[in-house]
């Protein structure tokens, strides 16, 4: 059974041989640390399941450290002699790989590249051990795959130990935001304090639920490093009712630290916060299909017929006129639970008309994309899509006449020409703009390049 969890940060100064006085700086992060060891101590778990995001980290897969035991020291942060051993419970680790694999979720121990333990899962044990060391590790890390994939992987942990019936405890290690101030790791954003008032009331409040709405963009913005530690928390305890209390949040190095402690009161099950949310994007893409225009509809029928069928759709009769006389580059976007899925475009016309034109990009963006495999038939439902029609190419002497919201823009090198489009989420700045399209065309940050801007007709 489940008998704790905990939401801890990981800053190595915490550690007194690596603070060196530093660390009273965040005295209440401290004090909450040793609250938390206690109270680990108290509930003797016979397996701590760690989730770290310094662990071996995938795109598309979680990984699950191998082995019977793993070892770590502080050695890059000047401590070499504070040193960390676990015994890993090898039974609790395949009863959830097979679970996954029942539920085709990808985890597993596969892929480990490098067997040390990280300091996202040796500053928690560093406490716990000073209170309770007659425990064996289960140590997980996260992925480039959605919150949702996240969460169902935390019901998988809870799975598991409900069929081993083994005393656990379970800890999200994770810092909030690095961008709350100018001296910070990565300088200030106001999207970082937004972050770290946000995460607290929800992980303070244990209203889980929204913790599957922050949006990519804004994670990312604000520089976060635990969010997915924590939605994996929150899939051990769905459908449970918990007592959640705040013990301490902190950021005087510009990094937010958050400590919280859940206790559990039982099953609930109006607390299945991954159906909810799953629910009201299957309302919201209903909504969003009855608003499409034909434009995006086109390409939904594309998409949905050659997913299902392997065969390109008819290009229909009731198209608006200029979508059959006009030609243009086109790109067709499709995100599924707010990630991208798939993106393929032409910068400027191939085919005859715009409707060819969305048709060919629509097939390429949901199953040609390299980036990603092919969309299968049951994501269909949870697809949003929009498409952008191009304006002609002009070319422009500086970035100074680029406008990240107006003006999509192309880079050109030699034979390497890369292209972003305009009004897209998490690119703020000209600057970034151009570094990304060179990025995409293998073009380095420094080159000098050709510049070209257009304007986009954007449809939903």
């Amino acid at each position: 059974m489940i008998s704790g969890v905990f939401m801890v940060p990981h800053p190595p100064l915490i550690i007194p041989e690596i603070g060196r006085g530093e660390e009273e700086n965040i005295q209440d992060t401290v004090d909450a640390y040793h609250e938390v060891g206690r109270r680990i101590g108290d509930l003797k778990p016979e397996t701590i399941v760690l989730i770290s995001p310094h662990q071996i980290m995938y795109a598309d897969y979680f990984h699950i450290s191998p082995g019977d035991e793993g070892t770590g020291d502080f050695g890059q942060f000047r401590a070499p002699q504070v040193k960390i051993k676990v015994n890993y419970d090898t039974e609790f680790v395949e009863n959830l790989c097979k679970l996954a694999e029942a539920g085709e979720l990808p985890a597993g121990t596969e892929g480990e590249r490098d067997r040390r333990l990280d300091h996202g899962t040796m500053v928690p044990l560093y406490f716990v051990n000073q209170y309770w060391r007659d425990y064996k590790l289960v140590r997980i890390g996260l992925s480039g795959l959605s919150l949702v994939t996240h969460y169902e992987l935390g019901r998988r942990i809870r799975e598991t130990a409900e069929v081993l019936g083994r005393n656990i405890v379970v800890i999200a290690s994770g810092d909030l935001s690095h961008r709350l101030t100018e001296k910070g790791p990565y300088g200030y954003r106001e999207e970082g304090p937004k972050y770290d008032h946000r995460i607290m009331e929800v992980m303070g409040s244990g209203d889980f639920g929204r913790l599957l709405e922050f949006p990519e963009d804004f994670c990312e913005k604000a520089g976060e490093c635990g969010h997915r530690s924590f939605t994996i928390m929150a899939g051990v305890l769905d459908r449970t009712s918990v007592q959640a209390k705040r013990l301490s949040y902190e950021g005087p190095f510009g990094v937010g630290y958050g400590v919280c402690i859940y206790e559990i009161r039982g099953r609930d099950l109006t607390r299945n916060f991954k159906e909810q949310y799953e629910e009201k994007e299957r309302e919201r893409i209903r909504k969003q299909r009855a608003r499409e225009d034909d434009y995006v509809g086109l390409a939904r029928a594309v998409i949905e017929e050659y997913v299902c069928t392997g065969k390109k759709k008819e290009i229909p009769k009731n198209l608006p006129k200029e979508m059959y006389t006009q030609r243009a580059g086109v790109f067709v976007s499709i995100k599924k639970e707010g990630q991208l899925r798939g993106c393929i475009g032409t910068i400027q016309a191939v085919q005859p008309s715009i409707a060819e034109e969305i048709r060919e990009n629509a097939v390429s963006a949901s199953v040609k994309d390299p980036r990603f495999s092919p969309i299968e038939p049951d994501e269909l439902e949870k697809l949003s899509i929009s498409v952008d029609v191009l304006g002609e190419t002009e070319k422009i002497a500086s970035p100074a006449q680029l406008d990240v919201k107006r003006y999509g823009v192309v880079v050109t090198k030699g034979y390497r020409r890369g292209l972003l489009l305009p009004n897209l989420d998490g690119v703020d700045t000209v600057d970034e703009q151009v570094r990304i399209a060179k990025q995409k065309a293998g073009i380095g940050a420094q080159e000098d390049v050709e510049l070209e801007r257009f304007e986009v007709v954007r449809h939903y």
